[in-house]
């Protein structure tokens, strides 16, 4: 015989083995009985918006759900920030938590239902006999839909006797959204003929290209068609030919990159969704270049799109493929023959070329630039880097090239959020055992998260790393409101020493006022990873650098 929680431990553990939280009233029993009984992998944090953040981050550096915990009341309220992230990003998890009593609130009671809507997450109750079957419809919903989810156990549910705990089907997968119907393959018809006719094509794939497998397609789709390529911050290395591509698109591309993109005559789009930093706030294609989007959408989400197909990125490239062969294009003699291919006119290495400076600016400090590239040539090779929010996020998007899109993850940019960052890092750990984990952050994100450095050095250890580019300010808010003339005194921090926090914790803190200092990467990757702990690099930045992406957003907000 086993209680409510026991039956959703049981059956949540059948289907993910990782599971993030924080104990408290309202998950006691639930953690008792997938302790006791369960060969799920419990990590524990020290705040309940690190259990939602680092089952996130587990997701998007493997592709494997995770699931997180909390109690109800309070412990609920603060993973909300983190369940917007979620949502706004389209990260499946299932957040277990604690729930008021059937018989009403009690004074620490919240409507949680109503408050994780807000957000845009579905709950599913457990009830008294149907804790099973509740706990696989809940991961279906995140899988299906590809969204977080709350699994709500009532406080005088937790540990009724439901008896023996049933055998419930497993959650179901959907089938990847194939193109259907005259007009889709009207739409596909009329693309296949665009790109069979352009001189300069262009594809551009996101996070959803990758989630959909479609590399392969991808890269037949480069063969066929001569087209360059270039990616979503979250897609980076998605295409095999990475001597057709111009890197990522938007503010944190190259100049000369994105200069390479407004020649485009043809530009296809596959699983991006062409947000405004991606966009350039409408400045990335040329006004005569025609534009595709695929996604699994139901409609364009921009309004530069002149032509949507709604399908699965990696069914609709077959399906280009296919009438390109038909067609004979990429053939001797067609606009897309060996002779006459843009991809093979072009030398993408010189386009995406960063300019870099000295190794201080004016002020005496680190250039952010500088130190970023002098650590994209430093950093260990099997590298997942996780980023939180803030001003300091271009300087690894532009050079720390992750090997694939699951090798970098910016938990919090969705939502336009600060200080998930520390929490990221062992979602990450846990999904990738045998990588080094690079946590990127701000001063300002980074003291926001105080509460799981001790969790991101207790995880990861000697595989994790954390590099703080440290101005001493917001440096977002000084950059956009400080050039406007604003009071500047609620922009700025008093420099924090990150680099004793992190020794204090455990790890071993490094202030990195030169680029000399940044030796100690090389020696801490000499050493055994059992026998060296967690590295922090306090990088010591000026604040008078401005990314070429902020720049960006000061000319719109300007």
């Amino acid at each position: 015989m086993a209680h409510t929680s026991a039956h959703v431990a049981h059956t949540l553990a059948a289907h993910i083995d990782e599971v993030f939280g924080l104990m408290g009233n309202g998950n006691a029993y639930f953690l008792d009985a997938l302790l006791r009984d369960t060969s799920a992998t419990y990590t524990a944090v020290r705040h309940e918006a690190g259990a939602v953040v680092a089952a996130d981050a587990h997701f998007r550096t493997s592709g494997r759900i995770a699931a997180a915990t909390t109690t109800y009341g309070a412990g609920f309220t603060n993973t909300l920030t983190a369940l917007a992230e979620a949502a706004q990003a389209r990260v499946p998890l299932v957040l277990v938590v604690g729930d008021e009593p059937t018989s009403g609130p009690r004074p620490w009671d919240v409507d949680q239902i109503a408050m994780a809507s807000a957000v845009g997450v579905r709950t599913y109750t457990v009830g008294r006999v149907d804790a099973a079957a509740a706990t696989v419809t809940a991961i279906e919903h995140a899988l299906t839909y590809r969204m977080p989810v709350v699994l709500a156990i009532p406080y005088d549910v937790a540990t009724l006797d439901l008896g023996e705990i049933p055998v419930v089907p497993g959650p179901s997968r959907p089938s990847p959204m194939a193109p259907t119907g005259e007009f889709a393959h009207a739409a596909l018809d009329r693309l296949a003929a665009d790109l069979a006719g352009a001189k300069r094509p262009l594809l551009l794939a996101g996070r959803g290209a990758w989630l959909a497998g479609a590399e392969p397609e991808l890269g037949e789709l480069v063969d066929i068609t001569g087209a360059l390529t270039v990616t979503t911050a979250l897609g980076r290395n998605i295409f095999p030919a990475a001597e057709h591509d111009l890197g990522v698109a938007g503010g944190f591309g190259a100049p000369a990159a994105m200069e390479r993109v407004r020649e485009a005559d043809v530009a296809v789009v596959f699983g991006a969704s062409l947000n405004q930093f991606t966009m350039r706030f409408g400045d990335l294609f040329h006004p005569s270049t025609t534009v595709w989007q695929i996604d699994t959408d139901g409609r364009a989400t921009n309004a530069r799109v002149g032509g949507f197909i709604r399908a699965d990125a990696k069914l609709a490239a077959a399906e280009l493929i296919a009438r390109l062969a038909a067609t004979g294009a990429g053939s001797a003699g067609s606009s897309g023959s060996a002779d006459a291919r843009w991809h093979d006119s072009v030398d993408t290495a010189a386009d995406r070329a960063y300019v870099v400076g000295s190794e201080l600016a004016e002020d005496g400090r680190l250039d952010p630039l500088t130190a970023a590239n002098h650590l994209g040539e430093a950093l260990p090779e099997d590298r997942v880097v996780v980023s939180d929010g803030g001003h300091f996020i271009a300087w690894a998007n532009m050079f720390w090239e992750p090997s694939a899109p699951d090798r970098l993850a910016m938990v919090g940019t969705a939502f336009q959020s600060i200080g998930l960052g520390w929490h990221s890092v062992a979602g990450a750990a846990r999904a990738n055992p045998d990588s080094t984990i690079v946590l990127t952050t701000g001063d300002g994100g980074g003291a926001m998260a105080l509460s799981d450095l001790d969790t991101a050095i207790r995880v990861a250890g000697g595989r994790g790393m954390a590099v703080v580019f440290n101005d001493a300010a917001y440096g977002a808010e000084v950059n956009l409101y400080g050039l406007k003339g604003l009071e500047k005194s609620p922009m700025l921090i008093d420099e924090i020493d990150f680099a004793a926090l992190a020794t204090a914790a455990g790890g071993h803190g490094v202030a990195v006022r030169t680029l000399a200092d940044l030796a100690v990467v090389e020696q801490w990757q000499s050493r055994p990873v059992d026998e060296r702990p967690f590295l922090l690099l306090d990088l010591r930045i000026s604040g008078e650098i401005v990314a070429p992406y902020q720049e960006e957003v000061i000319r719109v907000n300007s």
